[in-house]
């Protein structure tokens, strides 16, 4: 399957791809399990995928979602990428709160990585060292190459054995948890949505130089055989383009 891109003359038409990519792969997953997962990103990008994923019929009831970061604030400030889930696809699908498995930004960096580690290992009934195996995984990224809260120079860039950690982002000075490399790598299904002129000179360099992902932590999801596929609107795929 290996890593595919598409891109579209807009943001939103972008979005409207993903989620029905999303819808699909999750029909798939339910066709032959009582249960499927999903890890969510933030950010301001994923507004316009969660109220598409709203509008859309289907068994949320059946799907249990957890986060692949977020930032330490309380669950209901602007900041939390909990909040913006909730609000733009939870609460107007009517998702049920025991499907939400969220990171508890409220409490110490370090007590929720913790805390969210165990509650993925007790989920998924893992040993320790095995890493959950998500059906579906979000994610974006960010004008420097980010992705989940793995920024460029991160040594967590690296790690491939621990689920989760806590990190500090120098660059936006705030502490967040994310997962880790070894759980992104794992999924069974990932999807990208970046859209944005900003982002055009990370997703070229992403895709076409060469891999290294501490520096461009988006290749985890661009280069190699693990299934992904990105969603780009015209402005954020155009040096991509360009070279096609």
């Amino acid at each position: 399957m290996g890593v595919q891109w598409h891109s579209y003359p807009n943001p939103k038409t972008a979005a409207a791809e993903c989620a029905a990519f999303t819808v699909a792969r999750l029909e798939g997953v339910l066709s032959s399990k009582d249960y499927a997962t999903c890890a969510l990103s933030g950010g301001s990008t994923p507004r316009l995928l969660f109220e598409q994923l709203a509008s859309r019929k289907f068994p949320w009831n059946q799907v249990h979602f957890f986060w692949v970061d977020e930032r330490m604030v309380p669950p209901d400030d602007d900041a939390s990428n909990f909040r913006l889930a909730s609000e733009a696809f939870f609460e107007p699908a009517k998702v049920p709160q025991r499907n939400l498995h969220r990171i508890h930004g409220e409490v110490a960096p370090e007590t929720a990585a913790r805390e969210y580690v165990q509650e993925i290992r007790r989920f998924f009934g893992l040993e320790i060292g095995e890493m959950p195996r998500f059906d579906l995984l979000h994610r974006g990224m960010g004008p420097d190459g980010h992705t989940a809260s793995l920024f460029p120079g991160e040594a967590l860039g690296g790690e491939r054995e621990r689920i989760a950690a806590a990190v500090y982002a120098a660059s936006v000075k705030q502490w967040r948890v994310t997962l880790l490399p070894g759980v992104l790598l794992a999924a069974a299904e990932t999807v990208l949505l970046v859209t944005g002129a900003d982002k055009a000179q990370a997703v070229r360099s992403t895709f076409r130089e060469p891999y290294n992902p501490l520096r461009y932590p988006a290749q985890l999801g661009a280069q190699g055989r693990n299934p992904a596929t990105w969603f780009l609107d015209r402005a954020a795929a155009r040096l991509l383009e360009a070279e096609e």
